[in-house]
């Protein structure tokens, strides 16, 4: 029997080794570190861009008040009111001109000479300033002094040179002297 004990005796000494062994190498599980968060700091508030309300008229399929995004183009007011109309002269609208916010885009039909009066609000309206820098033809010739071909050189010299920075970089176009400048002076914008 003492054999038998001894076999015992061994086998659960080896056993005993085995899982020392066993548990020495086993893997140690590490600590769990939190990090502490500091807080960000807020996003500042940012603007949002309001948009461009632009009255589009005449020779087009959907004449109405639309909101446009903010450096909208008269090709871009033109489209929202469904495109022109088939009777439309698009000769004599600037459809890259940028857009300003209140802006009333006309486009005239084939032969017709002058936009309609604008529609008053029952109240006498002073006239508004013509901005040059966003004017198309038909709104140049309103001007005194300012026909067909003077109106058409403005705006080729707008396409050319850019937006004008004074009113009076007018008469930087040929044909615009001291004379016609002071005619048109107080019915004039460049904003």
């Amino acid at each position: 029997m003492e054999e038998w004990h001894r076999g015992l005796l061994f086998f659960l000494l080896m056993l005993a080794v085995l899982a020392a062994i066993v548990f020495l190498q086993a893997p140690r599980p590490q600590d769990i570190v939190l990090p502490t968060a500091t807080p960000l700091p807020s996003p500042q508030p940012t603007s949002t861009p309001q948009p461009l309300r632009v009255y589009v008229s005449g020779a087009v399929r959907q004449p109405d008040v639309y909101a446009l995004v903010p450096n909208s183009i008269v090709k871009d007011a033109l489209l929202a009111a469904g495109g022109a109309a088939e009777d439309a002269d698009l000769d004599s609208v600037n459809l890259a001109l940028p857009l300003a916010d209140g802006q009333h885009i006309y486009v005239p039909r084939m032969g017709e000479e002058s936009p309609p009066p604008p529609v008053s609000a029952g109240r006498p309206a002073s006239p508004a300033k013509v901005n040059i820098n966003l004017a198309d033809v038909t709104s140049l010739e309103s001007l005194p002094g300012i026909g067909p071909s003077l109106a058409q050189r403005i705006v080729e010299y707008r396409q050319t040179n850019g937006r004008f920075a004074l009113i009076e970089d007018i008469m930087e176009v040929s044909g615009i002297g001291p004379a016609t400048f002071d005619k048109i002076q107080e019915l004039i914008t460049t904003e």
